[in-house]
């Protein structure tokens, strides 16, 4: 098969079943929508926690860094925009044993994303309703009250997504005009009715807890959660009407707009705390230290109870609505993205081919409840907004690792296929979007970093038990370990440096070694993305796999037949 016939036969694989319904704003809204969600409800307070006044740096560094990830998966998504593209690219270079294992990861880590929203809408609603969560060890955890309702909202976001691509960007688009406008006339309010410069300097300082801090704020703060909805733009591509156009045109715009909204509210934050809370414990006890009506409610509704206390009532109650609108609509789209990736894993015959089956309205109905079902499972291990914010990076962030070393492997696979969007410096920016990719799982701590390798170790034995039951059944269902055996040296790797590393710092006996500070940690996470981005270059085969048109149809090797 020459280049040009493999070319072909590249393009013809998507799945009409699936409708183009989604123009360039509602695409851009769609993303908007997932970074706006509970990032912004409680990211002001927790990155303050962490990094003082030197949050607002911790901001831009996160949008710098997703935007250097998401540059290496516009080209390749406008090359194929198809649904759930970031679980199907790494099938389309390296085959079975990465997509699934690399998907796995995302799968686990989307699947957090729309319970993590539902926790933020029930601690927002714990301060006037009480009876939904209670306080556990210093945690917000949920009662039994709270964990019904957060299954009643996990159902309300199927029930949305499973009418169809068309009414679900109409919905959105309203919501995220709400979002904009509450952002907007919040961080402008703050700052009329309190601003105090010397915030900003006093208290310890710009930089009270250093670089760990800032970086810290970055997974602990929820800044590299928020971010990471530039993804909707790839998962979505399938149902754009104009993917190579829209595609990159939605992550860089959605994550500039955003960026700018996140720095101008940590700003207005950080100077309108009032200086009693600072003096009582510092940035790291702000949230305890101030009240509203003699209470305090800054674990349950950090920005409606600063409003509170600045008394501007009129504000804290257009939050407390808003703390249901915002993470309740990013929590409609996770549900469909999820959704979504498992669809690609069907359509990549590495789960079950039932998870590919669309509806009449042009949804993958079986993912979303899956997407139903486990979401609510993860609220029984993980009961607070906190405690699943470090999983969902990690797992998220590995699979984001695919954009920069599939990137780099179609330039070799594919090098005449047309680009509607070509990245300049290929290299160079696959190095930093892997060397980010390990930079974050490194700063979410060995604490996390641990759990999240062994959850990988359990998307292994599912790939072997789905291997042996293909052949048992007389399916050739090739592994390709071949292609992808650099995986295990990533993995390897990065759990290496995350017990070496010093997040968390040692002193909270995490387990780790901290022989690795920041300076060396990111020195070696450098150069653990070189040695991944060259060996998965070199092992990936000479072109893509024929999957791409059909799971089933053939092999690498037919290809070159």
């Amino acid at each position: 098969m020459t280049d040009q016939e493999t070319e072909r036969t590249v393009t013809a694989g998507d799945d009409h079943r699936l409708r183009r319904a989604m123009g360039p704003v509602g695409m851009m809204f769609v993303s908007l929508g997932s970074i706006i969600g509970s990032g912004w409800l409680f990211g002001a307070l927790y990155g303050a926690q962490i990094a003082g006044p030197a949050a607002i740096v911790s901001w831009l560094i996160g949008m710098v860094m997703a935007m250097v990830v998401g540059l290496t998966y516009a080209e390749v998504g406008t090359m194929f925009p198809h649904s759930g593209g970031i679980g199907r690219y790494p099938h389309y270079s390296f085959g079975s044993f990465a997509s699934f294992n690399l998907g796995w990861a995302n799968w686990l880590g989307l699947a957090s994303v729309a319970p993590i929203e539902v926790l933020a809408c029930v601690q927002y609603a714990a301060s006037y309703f009480p009876w939904l969560q209670k306080t556990q060890d210093g945690v917000s955890v949920l009662t039994p009250a709270g964990l019904l309702v957060s299954i009643v909202l996990m159902a309300v976001f199927v029930v949305v997504n499973a009418l169809g691509v068309g009414v679900f960007a109409r919905v959105n688009n309203v919501l995220v005009w709400w979002k904009l406008a509450v952002i907007t006339v919040l961080t402008v309010a703050l700052v009329l009715a309190s601003f105090h410069a010397d915030h900003f300097t006093s208290f310890g300082g710009f930089a009270p807890y250093g670089a760990s801090g800032i970086f810290g704020a970055i997974t602990g703060g929820g800044i590299a959660v928020a971010y990471g909805g530039f993804q909707q733009a790839i998962s979505l591509a399938g149902e754009s009407r104009r993917p190579q156009r829209d595609v990159p045109l939605t992550i860089i715009g959605s994550l500039l707009i955003a960026g700018v909204l996140y720095v101008a509210l940590q700003v207005a934050f950080i100077g309108a705390v009032p200086a009693s809370a600072l003096r009582a414990g510092g940035w790291s006890a702000v949230g305890d230290n101030f009240t509203s009506a003699g209470h305090v409610v800054a674990q349950f509704g950090p920005l409606a109870a600063l409003a509170s206390a600045l008394g501007m009532g009129w504000l804290a109650m257009t939050l407390y609505v808003d703390a249901v609108i915002s993470p309740g609509d990013t929590g409609m789209i996770y549900a469909g993205t999820t959704a979504r990736l498992s669809y690609a894993m069907a359509r990549n015959a590495n789960a079950p081919a039932r998870l590919g089956a669309i509806s009449r309205t042009g949804v993958p109905w079986v993912g979303l409840v899956l997407a139903f079902v486990v979401g609510c499972i993860f609220f029984l291990p993980f009961p607070g907004w906190q405690k699943l914010i470090g999983f969902q990076v990690s797992a998220t962030v590995i699979s984001f690792g695919s954009g920069p070393i599939v990137l780099l492997a179609m330039r070799k696979q594919l090098p005449a296929f047309p680009r509607p969007f070509r990245l300049r410096g290929a290299r160079f920016v696959s190095f930093l979007a892997l060397w980010v990719c390990n930079l974050t799982i490194y700063w979410t701590g060995w604490a996390t970093t641990w759990k999240v390798m062994a959850v990988t170790l359990i998307g292994f034995a599912l790939f072997g038990l789905s291997q042996w039951n293909a052949r048992r059944r007389g399916i050739d269902a090739p592994a390709g370990f071949r292609y992808g055996w650099w995986l295990l040296v990533w993995y390897a790797g990065l759990t290496l440096i995350g017990f070496l590393g010093n997040y968390p710092a040692v002193s909270e006996h995490a387990g780790n070694r901290g022989l690795l500070g920041d300076l060396t940690g990111a020195v070696a996470g450098a150069a653990l993305a070189v040695l991944v981005l060259v060996l998965s270059t070199r092992t990936a085969p000479d072109t893509v796999r024929a999957e791409l048109t059909d799971p089933a149809s053939s092999t690498v090797e037919e290809l070159h037949a």
